[in-house]
């Protein structure tokens, strides 16, 4: 006889744990199928964004940045540095201790939680009157598990050029750029979007000559234009050489070099050169080989699982979250999605604002925005007002030496109510919080300009961009 839980969750990335660790406080059977395995062949939770994306990106930007800063920025500040040199090899075993610290974190919350670690993959075999039947196959055994309720949490992976391998070696996605064992003269990267610009930023930093090329016609297309416009700046003022409106042809790779042929903005053919290929076009959903067909589901032809407000698919009691449905590919939303779906199954009624989701790019100076931008704001024909402020106007940011960027804040014209807030600055993954919290209460650009902040902060730069809506910034 199987194993019957109330709740199986397949996929242990961020949507999945989290969705699993809230059923179990929640007082379900909880089960989660997951079957990553690290380069050393261990077992390991946490799937994409803890063992090969978010985690271990962002230590290694703090690690680019910080020799960055020692060969660069230390005399700004009366500190002499002579021969600052790279160890990479360091730099890696450091990022890959954070990575290590974190999933076996994740298997202690599993533990405490009393939640069944499923090792393997999970594929539906069908129905019956107990619920749905998911084989789970991995070291060698298969067993057959029975779920009253299943989320579907397996995430995506990085979306290849036709006919260009990826051997992470010379061309890589995300996994093979966080794990160059030098740092390569030359490095191109297809893709400005937020890996494209973080990796690009890492190796920048080490050491390398970066070139991206970008598809679309305009650069960060999806951030308010005054971003975008501040971002390309700070880019090329760095020495991020980025190309947009291009159209990548034949990529050749060998032994130790890659060439990509390509056609600019203005139609001309072009040739780049480099040593290393970061592709970064974005990701495609897992959503092959789970057995969709065995209960009468299928992914869309985008590889989607179509759900309704509430996660559902079209087959009661089977949720999908996370990369595998529609919205952005986000950890912190397929985080919120996980507790949505858990505590409807708990009979509850939670709700989530799409609207209320932040971005950030984890650049230097890192950008982020939550709701709309002027520009969509104006298609759909809505009166607003805008009030921006610089942060180097801001006492706290002069004195970290991170004077560069801006909070732009827009509101409607009539109410107040706050509709978008767009930020570059050191920290503002951080500093979007307060816009968040504001937006998902309906606050006005009036309420965080009476709210009081710390001073000196860089969030004061939140309370002048909230009274610049009106035209009364204080320090302005």
């Amino acid at each position: 006889m199987s194993k019957e839980f109330d709740v199986v969750v397949i996929g242990a990335g961020p949507g999945g744990y989290i969705a699993a660790i809230r059923a179990a406080q929640l007082g379900k059977s909880v089960a989660c199928i997951e079957k990553w395995k690290n380069p050393a062949g261990a077992l390991k939770l946490g799937g994409t964004c803890l063992n090969v994306g978010c985690i271990p990106s962002k230590a290694l930007l703090a690690s680019s940045e910080e020799f960055e800063n020692a060969s660069h920025h230390l005399a700004d500040h009366g500190i002499s540095v002579e021969n600052v040199k790279v160890d990479i090899a360091k730099m890696l075993a450091r990022k890959e201790g954070i990575v290590e610290k974190m999933t076996k974190g994740i298997e202690f919350l599993f533990r405490k939680n009393k939640i069944t670690w499923l090792k393997g993959h999970g594929k539906f075999t069908g129905k019956t009157d107990a619920g749905v039947q998911i084989e789970v196959s991995g070291e060698g055994e298969t067993e057959v598990v029975t779920a009253k309720n299943v989320i579907i949490a397996t995430g995506s992976k990085a979306r290849h050029l036709p006919n260009v391998p990826v051997d992470n070696k010379i061309v890589a996605d995300n996994e093979g750029a966080l794990s160059f064992t030098e740092v390569p003269e030359k490095l191109a990267v297809i893709g400005a979007g937020v890996i494209g610009l973080e990796l690009g930023s890492v190796w920048r930093r080490l050491g390398s000559e970066v070139t991206v090329l970008e598809a679309l016609p305009e650069f960060l297309g999806a951030a308010d234009q005054a971003l975008a416009k501040e971002a390309a700046k700070q880019f090329k003022k760095q020495g991020l050489d980025i190309h947009v409106g291009v159209k990548v042809g034949e990529v050749k790779a060998s032994d130790n070099s890659v060439s990509i042929a390509y056609t600019d903005k203005d139609g001309n053919a072009k040739t780049l050169d480099a040593d290393r290929l970061i592709v970064s076009i974005g990701r495609v959903p897992n959503t092959d080989n789970l057995g969709l067909e065995a209960i009468g589901l299928k992914a869309n032809e985008r590889g989607f699982i179509d759900v309704d407000d509430h996660c559902a698919t079209s087959v009661p009691n089977v949720y999908a979250i996370g990369d595998v449905v529609r919205g952005p590919m986000l950890a912190h939303k397929a985080e919120d999605e996980g507790v949505l779906v858990a505590e409807i199954i708990d009979g509850q009624k939670p709700h989530i604002d799409y609207n209320c989701v932040p971005w950030v790019i984890y650049t230097e100076p890192e950008i982020a925005w939550v709701g709309k931008t002027e520009q969509q704001l104006k298609a759909e024909g809505r009166e607003v007002k805008t009030g921006q402020f610089p942060f180097m106007a801001n006492g706290r940011a002069l004195g970290i030496n991170k004077a560069d960027g801006f909070v732009k804040m827009i509101a409607d014209a009539k109410t107040d109510e706050l509709l978008g807030v767009h930020i570059i600055s050191a920290n503002a993954s951080d500093l979007i919080a307060e816009a968040v919290v504001a937006m998902e209460f309906k606050a006005a650009s009036e309420d965080i300009g009476r709210i009081c902040h710390p001073h000196p902060s860089l969030s004061e730069v939140m309370r002048e961009a909230a009274l610049a809506v009106d035209k009364r910034a204080l320090n302005m």
